[in-house]
């Protein structure tokens, strides 16, 4: 028999939408929490949220506040559903109001600038004892799909495996499916490090590059980020997985990827702020590039689509060029040494 959970999604945008509108589909008790007082009342007056999921209707049944106290109370889940640079704020905010231990639910692809620290691990710190467990879902998981009830598959990722069969079954549906995982450290790190090729790869489509130029971007783009993962503790094949080679594709080819839009308008030769200000919403790969180039700095790793795209965005270099110098680096071997040393 299903028991029913009361849950608190923190964040209105469209991935806080999005499951909110799952969560109460499986009849679980929803209050989604915007800081936006003017979104508090639109979606109440409306039952929308027309700015990002347009032509969704909200339920009744989801109880939307902009009073984080009261979106609070009582629950034994709060989803994190804001842009990875307010997740510390939000999280500490949230965690001076909980009246218990709840179990985190990260959905945010990001790295935190200045402690380059995974989202898991900036919650754990923010909300220290409040928090029980943290379970990071994610996944190629397209808000505006995800809505419309297309199928989907995510990857619930816990260092504890308990909390992340809770977060399965809890978020699972007929259309939405959710595998568990308990390499948090490589679920993470794939899901935030494919938005800055995800950038790459729409600045591709800017020039106006074709098939072969993406399949090489994505390809050398997935060895890039499992080569900084496994020196992070991840694992090899966790990149292989919904997360990294799954969410990558999605990232890099769809619509509706705020990242590779902003990378497309920047090959076109709009500048950053243009870009992102055509976006309208967060594209998380912008700050995360700049945590991946002092990672693989840190790290000795060579990630040159990375620190491209790191030219291009934060010192102006030319799109064109910059992939034309990609192109003509010295000539090497597919694999690594330490890569070709794992597969003996």
């Amino acid at each position: 028999m299903k028991t029913t959970e009361r849950i608190a999604v923190l964040g209105a945008g469209s991935w806080g939408t999005t499951l909110a509108l799952l969560l109460a589909g499986r009849n679980h008790d929803v209050t989604l929490w915007s800081h936006r007082d003017g979104q508090v009342d639109e979606i109440t007056r409306t039952r929308g949220n027309a700015h990002y999921l347009r032509g969704i209707r909200i339920p009744d049944a989801i109880y939307v506040t902009g009073d984080i106290a009261r979106a609070l109370a009582g629950a034994g889940i709060v989803v994190v559903a804001v842009p990875s640079h307010t997740v510390r704020t939000v999280v500490a905010r949230a965690a001076a109001e909980m009246p218990a231990r709840a179990l985190f639910v990260s959905t945010s692809k990001g790295l935190e600038e200045h402690s380059m620290l995974r989202m898991s691990q900036v919650i754990t710190q923010a909300a220290g004892k409040r928090a029980n467990a943290v379970v990071a879902l994610l996944g190629p998981s397209h808000a505006e799909e995800v809505s419309r009830g297309m199928p989907t598959s995510t990857v619930a990722a816990s260092n504890d495996p308990e909390s992340a069969r809770r977060v399965q079954n809890i978020f699972s549906t007929p259309t939405f499916r959710a595998y568990t995982n308990d390499d948090l450290v490589g679920v993470e790190l794939a899901t935030a490090l494919k938005n800055v090729i995800a950038i790459a790869a729409g600045i591709v489509d800017g020039i106006g590059y074709g098939d072969n130029t993406k399949a090489a971007l994505i390809t050398r783009g997935l060895a890039e980020i499992a080569r900084l993962g496994v020196a992070l503790g991840a694992r090899r094949d966790t990149f292989s997985g919904l997360a990294g080679v799954g969410d990558l594709v999605v990232t890099c080819l769809s619509q509706h990827s705020r990242n590779r839009r902003v990378g497309e308008s920047i090959g076109r030769g709009q500048s950053l702020v243009e870009a992102e200000s055509a976006a309208g919403m967060v594209a998380e790969g912008v700050r995360t590039t700049r945590v991946v180039r002092d990672l693989a700095a840190k790290e000795g790793i060579d990630m040159p689509i990375a620190s491209t795209v790191y030219s291009v965005l934060f010192h102006g270099a030319d799109p064109r060029e910059s992939v034309t110098a990609l192109m003509t680096r010295p000539l090497r071997s597919e694999a690594t040494p330490d890569e070709r040393a794992e597969r003996r």
